[in-house]
Protein backbone atom coordinates (compact mmCIF):
# COMPACT_ATOMS: atom_id res chain seq x y z
CA UNK A 1 0.00 0.00 0.00
CA UNK A 2 3.26 2.29 0.97
CA UNK A 3 3.88 2.37 -2.79
CA UNK A 4 0.90 3.74 -3.80
CA UNK A 5 -0.18 5.99 -1.06
CA UNK A 6 2.00 9.43 -1.74
CA UNK A 7 0.21 9.10 -5.09
CA UNK A 8 -3.28 8.52 -3.50
CA UNK A 9 -3.02 11.76 -1.66
CA UNK A 10 -1.17 13.55 -4.97
CA UNK A 11 -3.91 12.55 -7.16
CA UNK A 12 -6.60 13.80 -4.15
CA UNK A 13 -4.86 17.34 -3.93
CA UNK A 14 -5.23 17.43 -8.08
CA UNK A 15 -8.53 16.83 -8.58
CA UNK A 16 -9.85 18.83 -5.40
CA UNK A 17 -7.85 21.70 -7.07
CA UNK A 18 -9.56 20.64 -10.35
CA UNK A 19 -6.38 19.63 -12.11
CA UNK A 20 -5.57 16.24 -13.78
CA UNK A 21 -2.57 15.91 -11.90
CA UNK A 22 0.10 13.31 -12.03
CA UNK A 23 -0.82 9.52 -11.70
CA UNK A 24 -0.74 7.28 -9.60
CA UNK A 25 2.61 6.02 -10.20
CA UNK A 26 4.46 8.63 -10.61
CA UNK A 27 5.92 8.99 -7.42
CA UNK A 28 6.85 5.51 -7.09
CA UNK A 29 8.53 6.12 -10.90
CA UNK A 30 10.55 9.19 -9.73
CA UNK A 31 11.98 6.62 -6.77
CA UNK A 32 12.68 4.00 -9.30
CA UNK A 33 14.76 6.90 -11.44
CA UNK A 34 16.45 7.69 -7.98
CA UNK A 35 17.31 4.80 -7.51
CA UNK A 36 19.20 4.11 -10.82
CA UNK A 37 21.76 7.05 -9.97
CA UNK A 38 24.34 7.04 -7.77
CA UNK A 39 24.39 9.04 -4.72
CA UNK A 40 27.13 12.41 -4.40
CA UNK A 41 28.76 13.19 -1.20
CA UNK A 42 29.92 16.62 -0.24
CA UNK A 43 34.07 16.81 0.92
CA UNK A 44 32.58 18.35 4.48
CA UNK A 45 30.39 15.02 5.16
CA UNK A 46 31.57 12.14 7.01
CA UNK A 47 30.61 8.60 7.29
CA UNK A 48 27.13 9.21 9.35
CA UNK A 49 25.74 11.28 6.26
CA UNK A 50 26.13 8.39 4.02
CA UNK A 51 24.74 5.45 6.40
CA UNK A 52 22.14 7.97 8.02
CA UNK A 53 19.19 7.22 5.20
CA UNK A 54 19.69 3.66 5.33
CA UNK A 55 19.08 3.82 9.03
CA UNK A 56 15.90 6.04 9.13
CA UNK A 57 14.46 3.09 6.45
CA UNK A 58 15.70 0.03 8.47
CA UNK A 59 14.49 1.68 11.57
CA UNK A 60 10.83 1.81 9.86
CA UNK A 61 10.90 -1.25 9.20
CA UNK A 62 11.24 -2.64 12.43
CA UNK A 63 8.50 -0.30 13.92
CA UNK A 64 6.51 -2.00 10.94
CA UNK A 65 6.92 -5.16 12.16
CA UNK A 66 5.79 -4.29 15.38
CA UNK A 67 2.29 -3.96 14.02
CA UNK A 68 -0.70 -6.77 14.09
CA UNK A 69 -1.43 -8.22 11.23
CA UNK A 70 -5.60 -8.44 11.30
CA UNK A 71 -5.82 -11.18 14.01
CA UNK A 72 -2.38 -12.27 14.47
CA UNK A 73 0.22 -10.53 16.43
CA UNK A 74 3.10 -8.62 14.72
CA UNK A 75 6.68 -9.96 13.47
CA UNK A 76 7.71 -8.80 16.81
CA UNK A 77 5.03 -8.40 19.58
CA UNK A 78 5.77 -8.22 23.43
CA UNK A 79 4.92 -6.46 26.24
CA UNK A 80 5.23 -2.60 26.00
CA UNK A 81 5.92 -2.69 21.93
CA UNK A 82 4.72 0.55 21.44
CA UNK A 83 7.35 1.99 23.74
CA UNK A 84 9.92 0.42 21.21
CA UNK A 85 7.63 1.47 18.26
CA UNK A 86 7.95 4.94 19.32
CA UNK A 87 11.93 4.66 19.98
CA UNK A 88 13.15 2.82 16.94
CA UNK A 89 11.41 5.68 14.89
CA UNK A 90 13.04 8.34 17.40
CA UNK A 91 16.52 6.38 16.61
CA UNK A 92 15.70 6.86 12.96
CA UNK A 93 14.86 10.53 13.25
CA UNK A 94 18.06 10.86 15.06
CA UNK A 95 20.46 9.84 12.56
CA UNK A 96 18.61 12.21 10.08
CA UNK A 97 19.18 14.73 12.58
CA UNK A 98 22.68 14.11 12.67
CA UNK A 99 22.65 14.05 8.86
CA UNK A 100 21.86 17.31 8.54
CA UNK A 101 24.28 18.60 10.63
CA UNK A 102 26.91 16.68 9.53
CA UNK A 103 26.81 18.47 6.16
CA UNK A 104 27.74 21.61 7.65
CA UNK A 105 24.89 23.59 6.56
CA UNK A 106 23.24 26.46 8.79
CA UNK A 107 19.83 25.64 6.24
CA UNK A 108 19.95 22.19 7.17
CA UNK A 109 20.95 22.50 10.92
CA UNK A 110 17.69 24.93 11.47
CA UNK A 111 15.67 21.88 9.51
CA UNK A 112 17.08 19.57 11.91
CA UNK A 113 16.04 21.70 15.38
CA UNK A 114 12.65 21.97 14.07
CA UNK A 115 12.12 18.36 13.24
CA UNK A 116 13.76 17.64 16.60
CA UNK A 117 11.56 20.07 17.89
CA UNK A 118 8.33 19.07 16.65
CA UNK A 119 9.25 15.42 17.33
CA UNK A 120 9.57 16.02 21.02
CA UNK A 121 6.27 17.99 21.37
CA UNK A 122 4.63 15.17 19.34
CA UNK A 123 6.21 11.96 21.54
CA UNK A 124 4.11 12.68 24.93
CA UNK A 125 0.39 12.84 22.20
CA UNK A 126 0.86 9.22 21.17
CA UNK A 127 2.44 8.02 24.75
CA UNK A 128 -0.60 8.85 26.23
CA UNK A 129 -3.00 8.36 23.46
CA UNK A 130 -1.63 4.37 24.04
CA UNK A 131 -1.21 4.11 27.74
CA UNK A 132 -4.76 5.14 27.98
CA UNK A 133 -5.88 2.51 26.03
CA UNK A 134 -3.18 0.33 27.56
CA UNK A 135 -5.25 1.52 30.80
CA UNK A 136 -8.53 0.58 29.09
CA UNK A 137 -7.91 -2.92 27.95
CA UNK A 138 -5.05 -4.40 30.68
CA UNK A 139 -2.37 -4.33 27.98
CA UNK A 140 0.88 -2.97 26.98
CA UNK A 141 1.44 -4.44 23.36
CA UNK A 142 -0.41 -3.30 20.61
CA UNK A 143 -1.71 -6.44 19.52
CA UNK A 144 -3.63 -7.18 22.60
CA UNK A 145 -4.83 -3.73 22.91
CA UNK A 146 -6.30 -3.26 19.23
CA UNK A 147 -7.85 -7.19 19.96
CA UNK A 148 -9.57 -5.93 23.54
CA UNK A 149 -10.17 -2.71 22.03
CA UNK A 150 -14.03 -2.38 21.93
CA UNK A 151 -16.27 0.83 21.08
CA UNK A 152 -19.80 0.38 22.50
CA UNK A 153 -20.84 3.44 24.14
CA UNK A 154 -20.90 7.07 22.79
CA UNK A 155 -18.12 7.99 25.45
CA UNK A 156 -15.66 5.19 23.33
CA UNK A 157 -16.85 6.32 20.20
CA UNK A 158 -16.10 9.94 21.15
CA UNK A 159 -12.67 8.88 22.16
CA UNK A 160 -12.18 6.90 19.04
CA UNK A 161 -12.63 10.13 16.80
CA UNK A 162 -10.22 11.92 19.22
CA UNK A 163 -7.64 9.28 18.93
CA UNK A 164 -7.77 9.14 15.23
CA UNK A 165 -7.35 13.15 15.18
CA UNK A 166 -4.15 12.64 17.60
CA UNK A 167 -3.05 9.73 15.23
CA UNK A 168 -3.62 11.80 11.83
CA UNK A 169 -1.79 14.49 13.30
CA UNK A 170 0.87 13.00 14.88
CA UNK A 171 2.08 11.30 11.21
CA UNK A 172 1.05 14.77 9.34
CA UNK A 173 4.16 15.77 12.08
CA UNK A 174 6.36 12.96 11.99
CA UNK A 175 6.22 13.38 8.24
CA UNK A 176 6.33 17.34 7.91
CA UNK A 177 3.04 17.64 5.83
CA UNK A 178 0.56 20.52 6.21
CA UNK A 179 -0.29 22.32 8.56
CA UNK A 180 2.72 21.82 9.92
CA UNK A 181 5.21 21.83 6.89
CA UNK A 182 4.45 22.41 3.10
CA UNK A 183 6.38 19.72 1.15
CA UNK A 184 6.32 21.75 -2.15
CA UNK A 185 7.32 24.95 -0.87
CA UNK A 186 11.13 25.81 -1.99
CA UNK A 187 12.26 28.78 0.67
CA UNK A 188 14.53 27.48 2.57
CA UNK A 189 13.21 29.45 5.79
CA UNK A 190 9.96 27.66 6.14
CA UNK A 191 10.92 24.41 5.33
CA UNK A 192 11.71 21.40 7.84
CA UNK A 193 12.28 18.06 6.72
CA UNK A 194 12.94 19.37 2.47
CA UNK A 195 15.56 21.72 3.75
CA UNK A 196 16.97 18.49 5.85
CA UNK A 197 17.63 16.81 2.41
CA UNK A 198 19.36 19.35 0.36
CA UNK A 199 22.53 17.47 0.53
CA UNK A 200 20.94 13.54 -0.69
CA UNK A 201 20.54 12.81 -4.09
CA UNK A 202 20.59 9.57 -6.37
CA UNK A 203 19.87 6.54 -4.61
CA UNK A 204 19.78 7.46 -0.89
CA UNK A 205 17.15 10.73 -1.82
CA UNK A 206 15.33 7.83 -3.39
CA UNK A 207 15.03 5.54 0.46
CA UNK A 208 14.46 8.82 1.93
CA UNK A 209 11.87 9.50 -0.18
CA UNK A 210 9.96 5.63 0.28
CA UNK A 211 10.57 5.71 3.54
CA UNK A 212 8.31 8.99 4.02
CA UNK A 213 5.81 6.25 2.26
CA UNK A 214 6.40 3.40 4.41
CA UNK A 215 5.60 6.08 7.33
CA UNK A 216 2.50 7.03 6.02
CA UNK A 217 1.55 3.94 5.57
CA UNK A 218 2.32 2.97 8.48
CA UNK A 219 -0.01 5.17 10.45
CA UNK A 220 -2.92 4.53 8.65
CA UNK A 221 -2.00 0.40 9.52
CA UNK A 222 -2.15 2.07 13.24
CA UNK A 223 -5.30 3.41 12.58
CA UNK A 224 -7.05 0.55 10.48
CA UNK A 225 -6.08 -1.84 13.91
CA UNK A 226 -7.99 1.17 15.89
CA UNK A 227 -11.13 0.74 14.15
CA UNK A 228 -11.29 -2.47 12.73
CA UNK A 229 -10.40 -4.18 16.21
CA UNK A 230 -13.21 -5.42 17.17
CA UNK A 231 -15.03 -6.05 13.94
CA UNK A 232 -15.93 -9.59 12.19
CA UNK A 233 -13.74 -7.32 8.98
CA UNK A 234 -10.43 -7.05 11.69
CA UNK A 235 -7.52 -9.10 9.52
CA UNK A 236 -9.89 -9.00 6.22
CA UNK A 237 -7.24 -7.60 3.14
CA UNK A 238 -9.98 -5.99 1.60
CA UNK A 239 -10.83 -3.63 5.02
CA UNK A 240 -6.93 -2.96 5.69
CA UNK A 241 -6.74 -1.55 2.16
CA UNK A 242 -9.67 0.35 2.02
CA UNK A 243 -8.80 1.75 5.65
CA UNK A 244 -5.54 2.81 4.03
CA UNK A 245 -7.66 4.44 0.89
CA UNK A 246 -9.43 6.56 3.40
CA UNK A 247 -6.56 8.10 5.19
CA UNK A 248 -4.62 8.87 1.95
CA UNK A 249 -7.77 10.60 0.83
CA UNK A 250 -8.39 12.64 3.89
CA UNK A 251 -4.19 13.09 4.01
CA UNK A 252 -4.77 14.82 0.62
CA UNK A 253 -8.28 16.77 1.55
CA UNK A 254 -6.14 17.88 4.58
CA UNK A 255 -3.64 19.64 2.83
CA UNK A 256 -5.82 20.68 0.09
CA UNK A 257 -8.38 22.74 2.58
CA UNK A 258 -5.64 23.77 5.19
CA UNK A 259 -3.04 26.23 5.26
CA UNK A 260 0.42 26.01 6.57
CA UNK A 261 0.71 27.83 10.26
CA UNK A 262 3.05 29.89 10.85
CA UNK A 263 6.61 28.40 12.34
CA UNK A 264 5.62 30.63 16.23
CA UNK A 265 1.86 28.29 15.75
CA UNK A 266 3.62 25.34 15.33
CA UNK A 267 4.72 23.97 18.43
CA UNK A 268 1.53 25.15 19.74
CA UNK A 269 -0.42 23.56 17.73
CA UNK A 270 1.74 20.06 18.54
CA UNK A 271 1.22 20.85 22.02
CA UNK A 272 -2.59 20.88 21.55
CA UNK A 273 -2.43 17.03 20.40
CA UNK A 274 -1.28 16.17 24.21
CA UNK A 275 -4.23 17.92 25.37
CA UNK A 276 -6.45 16.27 23.48
CA UNK A 277 -4.14 12.53 24.64
CA UNK A 278 -5.12 14.02 28.17
CA UNK A 279 -9.02 14.16 27.22
CA UNK A 280 -8.93 10.79 26.08
CA UNK A 281 -7.17 9.26 29.28
CA UNK A 282 -9.75 11.31 31.56
CA UNK A 283 -12.40 9.74 29.44
CA UNK A 284 -10.85 6.23 29.96
CA UNK A 285 -10.57 6.84 33.75
CA UNK A 286 -14.84 8.07 33.63
CA UNK A 287 -15.49 4.90 31.84
CA UNK A 288 -13.83 2.57 34.08
CA UNK A 289 -15.36 5.00 36.84
CA UNK A 290 -11.86 5.74 38.92
CA UNK A 291 -13.45 9.10 39.63
CA UNK A 292 -15.92 7.30 41.57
Amino acid sequence: MSLFFTGIVSKTKSLLSGRKGPGLMQPLKDIIRLFRKRSIFSETTSIIFQIAPSISFASVLMAVMVLPLGHSQGLLSFEGDFVFFAYVLAAGKFFSILAALDTGSSFEGMGASRESLFSMLAEPAFFILMGSFGLMTGYTSFHKIFLALHFGSYISYALGVIAMFVLVMICMVENSRMPIDDPKTHLELTMVHEVMILDNSGFDLGLISYTTMLKFSMYGSLIANLFLGDSPLYGTIPAFLGIQFLFAVLAGALESFSARFRMSHNAQFILVLSSLSLLVLFGVLVMLGRFN
